[in-house]
């Protein structure tokens, strides 16, 4: 029971970073965006949240450096989010090679700027002031279910109350209805007098910097610094949570619990005796392979946005 505890529990924890990115990507695609540029936003997100967090701890605002560095990831992110916009929303440039684009770039240019910043070093400091485990009151002493699902980060808890706000609005509110209505029939939404690209624009920004959160979630919590393989392929993953949750809040969310438990699981079989006779490279490609193997039985099964991919010019119908 006490293994089943600690599984729940890290399932929780990897999929924290998964949530962040896929409601990210969710709300780009809703508006007919392809967002692959996920890695890329995930690794704006860690640089930024770490150097912040590192130089507020620095500055003496102890607690408060986390929280800082999550509004740095949240703000930073808009540059490489505008990119994207810029290329895919402006431009009409082809949205996968613009996604490409934005991970190519903000995976160098933030290696570089930790080696300018850090007189050479690959990766930031260790940051002290980071996220810690925080236990509910009366619901963490529940037997078993209390410590795996109550004795958790703060950004765990953050990501599930996202989840719900981003359904309400997409579901429930008249910016939902035009933000979907963009991505499925844009040329109805433009004759109700919606400014599609501009909504588009706006998705894809709002949609770039929650993902962030996600790469601030790893910097914050478990890794306490940035390196260049601190992301490792997380926003591919969080795309793949995207289309195996068909575009949904609630089905994304499930989706990066899955990919989450399979990371979780790599950490806990690796404990076992048998498991020494079995590369480590092994268990260490386990969640990229659930992965494809998910998105084997589940493309061309979803429903898509039906705008999805395509850039609008104004005026048509």
């Amino acid at each position: 029971m006490e293994i089943l505890g600690f599984l729940i529990n890290g399932t929780l924890v990897f999929a924290t970073a998964l949530i962040f990115a896929a409601l990210g990507g969710l709300i780009a695609e809703r508006s007919g965006v392809i967002n692959l540029g996920l890695e890329g936003f995930m690794v704006s997100g860690a640089f930024s949240s770490a150097v912040t967090a590192y130089y507020a701890e620095q500055a003496g605002l102890g607690a408060a450096a986390p929280w800082l560095g999550c509004l740095a990831a949240l703000v930073f992110t808009v540059i490489f989010s505008g990119i994207h916009v810029i290329a895919s929303v402006r431009f009409k440039a082809n949205q996968v090679i613009s996604g490409i684009v934005v991970n190519m770039l903000a995976a160098s240019s933030t290696f570089f700027m930790v080696k300018l910043l850090f007189d050479g070093a690959a990766d930031t400091p260790v940051i002290t002031n980071v996220f810690h485990r925080i236990h509910i009151p009366w619901l963490s002493d529940i037997p078993f279910l209390g410590k795996a699902l109550f004795q958790t980060y703060p950004t765990t808890y953050i990501a599930f109350i996202l989840v719900i706000i981003v359904y309400y609005v997409m579901f429930k509110t008249p910016l939902g209805l035009r933000m979907r209505a963009v991505g499925e029939h844009p040329g109805a939404a433009d004759t109700a007098g919606v400014n599609v690209n501009r909504l588009r624009a706006w998705s894809v920004m709002v949609g770039g910097s929650i993902a962030a959160l996600g790469g601030a979630t790893i910097a914050l919590t478990a890794n306490s610094s940035f390196a260049f393989n601190t992301i490792s392929g997380q926003g591919y993953i969080a795309l793949a949570a995207v289309i195996f949750g068909r575009w949904h809040p609630v089905g994304a969310m499930g989706a990066a619990l899955f990919f989450g438990f399979a990371q979780a699981l790599k950490d806990q079989v690796q404990l076992y005796e048998f498991a020494r006779a079995i590369p480590t490279e092994v268990f260490y490609m386990l969640p990229y392979v659930l992965t494809l193997i998910a998105l084997i039985f589940t493309v061309g099964k979803g429903s898509s946005p039906a705008a999805l991919g395509q850039p609008y010019e104004p005026g048509k119908r």
